[in-house]
């Protein structure tokens, strides 16, 4: 009679499958050290692995193109949380952007309380801005590894407690601290990593879906200055300041509690710690990696996405000053520039399909084209029906732009390194805003008229295109590679 073996129970991870990556009975595998549950290498590797598996089997992927994504090939739809996401974004990226819209409604009023000077006040701004863009690298790092929601409900919560703090506002240091307090630890919390959070629950429409949330950006620009005035010219400063920063709570606190990691997200932190513990790394990032490393994309997206700012920010800063100066009534030259922020909600849109449809490289070189071609049209459109008509189309396509740059930071890097990526790209956006509104004012004082400033607009805009174009050459190249290895294997 011939004794068989006792049966041995199968292994939880399927068959051919052993906790260490080999089969049921792992002190048969060649190689395979034996394990026991008093003493093992791997610590609680297997939990994060069969987390990682279960969250495989849910993640939305990226879409048909492994290198525009970095994630694996799926025919899976949108998952629908993606859409709420999108709504959160919205509203938290209207408080953010309104917050810095608004400082230029207090300029005159503080100007008139304090005596201080009209550029005193305007550092409030830039306060604002240079702490926006240095500190959302760290934000987007942090969200990288501790994930979205905690870094909302903090960001929202210093924008309302740094707006209410500025009605106690006395001392110009004081008025610093707090909008850089704003930019800091309000907007570039609660602005920046979002896109990244939100971009990873989209499979077929991400370039819609951050489209969307970027017009929050334009919506919040228009509605919360507006409402400022208002309340200054209903009550006062001070009055303006506690409502606005009240306001920011109660609306963007139950806004950050529904924001929400993606599956790909979440691996990609699984995949880190089994990383550090010993184990397999199994996400979807880590099965199909994009045939470019971040570090090649990065500073082609950085260095498109500065000179594409420097290009829109003159006739935004400007277009005001250019419009007055030919001897139109300041409300009515103001207004040019409200055209243009509303055509901004649409070309936000516009420019996240436009790059779900021919791919994100494309589609930013579509919206640039625009830009950099109707910015020389400013200094010789004077008639005023005709300027307020360049304005609404170039608010289309500088606005498409700004969505263009937020897509491509989204579809040409991998989850793990997406909200630090895009606080890169978000810090040298701004790096160029502030170089361009610079540059066309120094220019306007050196020659006397605006043409000279719009031109070397309309030359950033043209650096900004050769540098796109040589990307997309580079991209079409690593592709092209990539299918020869795959046709040779």
């Amino acid at each position: 009679m011939i004794r068989r073996p006792p049966a041995r129970s199968p292994s939880p991870f399927g068959k051919g499958e052993g906790r260490g990556g080999g089969s049921q009975y792992p002190e048969r595998d060649r190689g395979a050290p034996r394990r026991t549950r008093a003493s093992h290498a791997w610590g609680h590797e297997p939990r994060v692995v069969a987390r990682a598996r279960r969250l495989r089997q849910d993640a939305p992927g990226s879409g048909e193109d492994r290198l525009m994504t970095g994630t694996v090939k799926t025919d899976r739809g949108d998952n629908g949380y993606g859409w709420v996401m999108v709504a959160v974004g919205f509203g938290l990226v209207s408080l953010a952007f309104g917050g810095i819209g608004s400082v230029g409604v207090f300029l005159k009023p503080l100007e008139a309380e304090f005596g201080w000077t009209r550029g005193e006040v305007s550092l409030g701004y830039t306060s604002v801005a240079v702490a926006a863009a240095a500190f959302g690298i760290f934000w987007g790092w942090l969200a990288d590894r501790r994930g979205g929601r905690g870094i909302a409900l903090f960001g929202v919560t210093m924008m309302g407690v740094s707006y209410f703090g500025l009605s106690f506002t006395g001392e110009l240091w004081y008025y610093y601290l707090m909008h850089f307090a704003f930019g800091a630890l309000g907007n570039a919390a609660a602005g920046t990593p979002i896109f990244a959070t939100t971009g990873f629950w989209f499979t077929r429409n991400q370039g819609l879906a951050i489209g969307v949330m970027a017009a929050g950006g334009a919506f919040g620009q228009a509605v919360c200055p507006y409402a400022a005035r208002l309340l200054i010219s209903a009550y006062d400063w001070q009055t303006a300041y506690a409502v606005l920063g009240v306001a920011f709570l109660v609306i963007g606190l139950p806004l950050a509690m529904l924001v929400r990691d993606p599956p790909a997200r979440i691996q990609s932190r699984a995949d880190a710690k089994a990383a550090r513990q010993g184990g397999p790394a199994l996400s979807i990032e880590a099965a199909a990696a994009t045939s470019l490393a971040p570090r090649q994309v990065m500073p082609w997206i950085c260095a498109a996405a500065f000179f594409c700012c420097v290009c829109m920010t003159v006739p935004i800063v400007h277009v005001v000053a250019l419009v007055s100066d030919r001897g139109v009534d300041p409300e009515l030259a103001a207004s040019v520039l409200s055209v243009l922020m509303i055509a901004g909600i649409s070309g936000r849109i516009l420019g996240g399909k436009v790059a779900d449809i021919v791919g994100p490289v494309p589609g930013w070189m579509i919206m640039s084209g625009g830009q950099t071609a109707l910015v020389l049209l400013f200094p010789v459109t004077e008639d005023l029906i005709w300027t307020y008509v360049l304005a609404a189309a170039f608010g289309l396509f500088y606005s498409g732009d700004m969505a263009s740059i937020l897509v491509a930071g989204r579809m040409l890097l991998p989850a793990r390194v997406a909200a630090q990526s895009m606080g890169w790209i978000v810090f040298f956006g701004w790096l160029g805003m502030g170089t361009g509104a610079w540059a066309g004012g120094a220019i306007f004082d050196y020659a006397g008229d605006y043409f000279w400033s719009y031109a070397t607009a309309a030359g950033g805009g043209v650096v900004n295109l050769l540098i796109l174009g040589l990307f997309w050459l580079r991209l079409e190249r690593a592709r092209s590679g990539g299918a020869g290895e795959m046709a040779h294997a």
